[in-house]
């Protein structure tokens, strides 16, 4: 899309706030007109980790990179709220309002969200104390958002993934695409060769390029029906710097299991009628691999089918529990100790694997299955 610099008509006014502790770095915010009412925010501030933006639409986006663009459907004058955050809790920051006018705007462009997060067609949940902070609805079509989305696909062992897994992951749009709302990651029978390793399986692991440390998240799935599926809906801590991921060494390097992961779906292969969350750490104090998890039906949960109905996967954190839920149906907990590794940022994976520990035996007559994603959402 061609921009051009924003001049004389856009930026009328600017007001300056702070609350940062040390005053690590000036707010600066550059801002570029695009055509019909499309707007691309850029700010910098020395030493901030993470961005606010809010364009008066009462929900609010974070972006860790400092840009983000949003279309305007109609002309007129806007209020813009811009913040940099310089700790990962939100106490430390400082940040601008101004107001900017819209001369491009057609009034075709509905409702003038940032492509991703929510529309008017969205039923939302709004939690007492929370904000919603990062999502992606899936309103848009082809590529998962390369502003959101990393596609994760050089085996983390070499020719392979751990537990068995029969797939290669990959970056190609027939293992990963959005279409009438939705996220599709699509596991498929066929031969495939990465880095001279073949698998007869290929499939999708997505990272999520935005993270957390305490909060909520909720993600709404439909899940595949075929024996062999091993789908998964989970988080790994931002310090794991696992071969080929999103963040790499950024938070560190502890590797797995000391940088804990949470399991708020995995479904094995054989019994699409039961579902699991779960937790794998190492115990800070002896370094020893733990784990703790609960498999429940949907006839115990008092839910619907998994694999022909959308479910609401969600899990709360916070400083003292780690609580799983389906449809905010509790499935498993764990306190939150200080032999637990779950007080560092966390980042979202989702994928499905095939055959392996979970996955179990893939029939002869497997083709493809999907896992469908509705939405993910992200509160603090």
């Amino acid at each position: 899309m061609a921009v051009k610099q924003i001049t004389y008509f856009i930026v009328l006014l600017f007001f300056n706030f702070a609350c940062s502790k040390d005053n690590k770095g000036e707010l600066n915010v550059n801002v570029t007109l695009g055509e019909r009412g499309t707007i691309v925010v850029d700010a910098n501030a020395e030493g901030a980790v993470n961005y606010r933006f809010s364009f008066g639409d009462n929900a609010v986006y974070n972006e860790t990179t400092g840009q983000i663009e949003h279309q305007y459907s109609d002309q007129g004058t806007y209020t813009i709220g811009v913040w940099a955050f310089f700790d990962s809790q939100g106490e430390d920051y400082t940040y601008k309002t101004f107001e900017v006018e819209i001369t491009t705007a057609d009034g075709s462009q509905g409702s003038g969200s940032p492509v991703g997060a929510i529309d008017n067609s969205e039923d939302v949940t709004n939690y007492s104390g929370l904000t919603l902070v990062w999502n992606d609805e899936f309103n848009y079509s082809g590529a998962p958002l390369d502003s959101k989305w990393h596609l994760q696909y050089i085996p983390i062992f070499g020719g392979g993934w751990a537990n068995n897994e029969e797939q290669h992951y990959t970056d190609r749009r027939d293992n990963s695409y959005v279409s009438d709302g939705t996220l599709k990651i699509v596991a498929k029978r066929e031969s495939y060769i990465y880095a001279g390793s073949r698998k007869n399986y290929t499939s999708a692991r997505l990272n999520s390029k935005f993270d957390m440390q305490y909060g909520r998240i909720d993600v709404s799935a439909k899940l595949p029906e075929s024996a062999g599926t091993w789908p998964a809906i989970w988080t790994l801590g931002t310090n794991i710097n696992e071969r080929g991921n999103y963040h790499g060494n950024t938070a560190g390097s502890v590797g797995w299991p000391a940088c804990g992961e949470i399991d708020l779906m995995e479904q094995n292969g054989w019994d699409k009628t039961q579902v699991q969350g779960h937790f794998h750490w190492a115990d800070t104090n002896s370094n020893e691999y733990q784990n703790y998890g609960l498999q429940k039906t949907i006839q115990q949960l008092g839910i619907s089918s998994l694999t022909d109905n959308f479910h609401l996967y969600s899990l709360e954190w916070n400083r003292s529990s780690l609580k799983i839920y389906i449809d905010n149906k509790l499935l498993v907990s764990l306190s939150n100790t200080s032999n637990v590794p779950y007080d560092n940022p966390h980042y979202l994976l989702l994928n499905i694997a095939m055959g392996g520990v979970m996955g179990g035996n893939i029939p002869a007559s497997f083709s493809q299955d999907t896992m469908e994603i509705d939405y993910v959402r992200f509160y603090q």
